[in-house]
């Protein structure tokens, strides 16, 4: 048996990275905070042509853009476990059960573009910033944002199931 150390994937070398030089350059940080707004955007394109993102796709560009904001506005130490379904169901609560929490997630799942998920995305990360003091499996979002483009009923499934998934006493805590 060998002890293969596993090689992070673009997603999650890209979540790390950025979590990581948020910590250490606040004018990056500051940059990236405007990069889900479309008229400050570019400030963030030196730090994705870092990681090879075709800046001219946007189903490639604003799904990277979007986290790098998310990321350097939460000033997270490190990426989460926690889905954007059951990041939306924690801010309520009745949890899943509340009409709030449920109209969020309709209305996330009524999105038909990448670039529709990723605006309506952006007061989510601040209502679940406020909230919940867990940090989002950001590079799962990213991976799921980065499929939305192709498949995007498989990602809607999968925040659905995040939302309605029954959690432990032990998980919530």
């Amino acid at each position: 048996m060998s002890d293969e150390i596993k090689k992070p994937s673009r997603s999650e070398s890209f979540v790390i990275r950025t979590i990581e030089q948020c910590q250490k350059d606040k004018g990056l940080a500051a940059g990236l905070k405007r990069a889900d707004n479309p008229a400050t955007e570019y400030q963030c394109w030196e730090h994705l042509a870092a990681f090879n993102i075709d800046l001219e796709k946007d189903y490639q560009r604003l799904p990277y853009a979007t986290i790098a904001a998310a990321i350097a506005k939460a000033k997270v130490e490190s990426n989460g476990f926690m889905g954007i379904g059951r990041g939306i169901s924690l801010c309520y609560e009745e949890g899943n059960n509340s009409d709030q929490a449920k109209a969020k997630l309709r209305r996330l799942l009524a999105c038909e573009s990448v670039e529709e998920a990723c605006r309506i995305l952006r007061p989510l990360f601040s209502l679940i910033e406020s909230k919940v003091n867990l940090p989002l499996d950001y590079t799962q979002l990213l991976n799921d944002l980065l499929k939305f483009h192709f498949d995007n009923q498989r990602v809607k499934t999968r925040w659905a199931q995040d939302f309605y998934k029954q959690f432990t006493n032990k998980e919530i805590a």
